[in-house]
């Protein structure tokens, strides 16, 4: 089923939780909202789920308004960050219960308890409780409850952040298998970029209860339209430095109180185009320590996370995080040179906050 939202507004009073929201969902597209808390993105997926009432603005599935329409006749599944698993049932009924409260046939519910069960790896466990179940189980649990309807749309409120680590990484891998297989519409609230980096067709940007961007993944981290999506997405974050772009001698140069980079024509010629000074960002993995680089500074900070180093560098004024080879024995103190693959770089209008090289 396709969802398409139409200058959505919702309003709790004089607060402003979401404001003229338009985009579209494709049928079988997993689509995720990403924000920071306070956003506006759960109130977005609480109106498409009926819950709330928009106060201004349209939501459709396929070509059907459904403003009016009660949450119980959407056709929606719904899995929430607690679970809401209630504790008094076995996991057969917990799974049933949206089947009995549809009237659906005795023997139908035990038919499509036990399927979705076993598609969810729990078809053992029907038996127990959810004070029984690992954290986990209790999440496929809920999934199940969601899938058992046969939802037209799938939606997520934040589902894994009650789990580990280590099972958030494989409960992610499992969920989207799962919506590609069914083919179901899935739409996935998340504050987690990797999350919504790692599952989503498309992402949905959301700050202040404004679309910041609607893109995916890839052009979303290589191609940022605005200052908050640079630092948002991607971890470690982009470094920000205030600098001025100038045509010298046939070159574009960057420069601040303590560097001059050379940067590509294609980037330069737009960069250099706003008069004074702008915002250069570039992520950690595209500043390498390197002998000969164009950067100098002073480690103050060296943070292991296995795989590389994160180190923090002085230069001038400014601090830069960089992705370093452990092997390389950096400590706090050191005296390091930097190079910057300025094929990578972003440029930003400094009151706008628009990127000057995607429009």
């Amino acid at each position: 089923m396709e969802v398409t939202l139409e200058n959505l507004t919702k309003k709790f009073g004089n607060v402003v939780g979401v404001e003229n929201l338009s985009l579209d969902i494709r049928e079988s597209e997993f689509v995720a909202f990403l924000g920071p808390s306070g956003c506006g993105k759960t109130t977005t997926l609480l109106m498409i789920a009926g819950i709330y009432k928009p106060t201004a603005g349209a939501i459709r599935f396929d070509d059907r308004v459904v403003n009016q329409v009660p949450p119980q006749d959407r056709n929606v599944g719904m899995v929430f960050q607690s679970y809401a698993l209630y504790p008094h049932m076995t996991v057969f009924d917990n799974l049933a219960y949206p089947l009995k409260l549809k009237k659906v046939p005795k023997r139908e519910q035990v038919e499509r308890v036990q399927r979705t069960a076993d598609a969810m790896g729990i078809g053992q466990l029907l038996d127990r409780r959810p004070g029984q179940l690992s954290g986990g189980q209790q999440q496929r649990v809920a999934l199940g409850r969601a899938l058992v309807k046969e939802p037209d749309i799938l939606l997520f409120d934040e589902p894994l952040s009650n789990l580990d680590a280590r099972l958030r990484l494989s409960t992610r891998g499992e969920i989207k298998q799962l919506q590609k297989r069914l083919g179901i519409t899935a739409i996935y609230v998340t504050h987690d970029q990797v999350e919504a980096m790692t599952m989503a067709d498309r992402i949905a940007v959301i700050n202040l209860g404004h679309l910041q961007a609607y893109d995916t993944p890839e052009d979303l981290y290589d191609r940022p339209k605005t200052l908050f999506i640079a630092g948002f997405v991607g971890n470690p974050p982009m470094n920000f430095l205030n600098v001025e772009v100038r045509r010298e001698e046939g070159a574009f140069k960057a420069r601040n109180h303590a560097f001059a980079l050379t940067i590509p024509p294609e980037r330069g010629e737009k960069a250099a185009s706003q008069s004074g000074e702008v915002v250069l960002g570039i992520r950690p993995e595209d500043i390498s320590v390197a002998p000969e680089g164009e950067l100098e500074g002073e480690v103050a900070v060296v943070e292991p996370l296995g795989r590389d180093d994160l180190i923090d560098v002085r230069v001038g004024e400014s601090v830069l995080f960089v992705l370093a080879d452990p092997h390389l024995r950096i400590r706090a103190g050191d005296k390091v040179r930097l190079h910057v693959d300025t094929g990578r770089v972003q440029f930003f209008d400094q009151k706008t906050e628009q990127s000057l090289l995607w429009s």
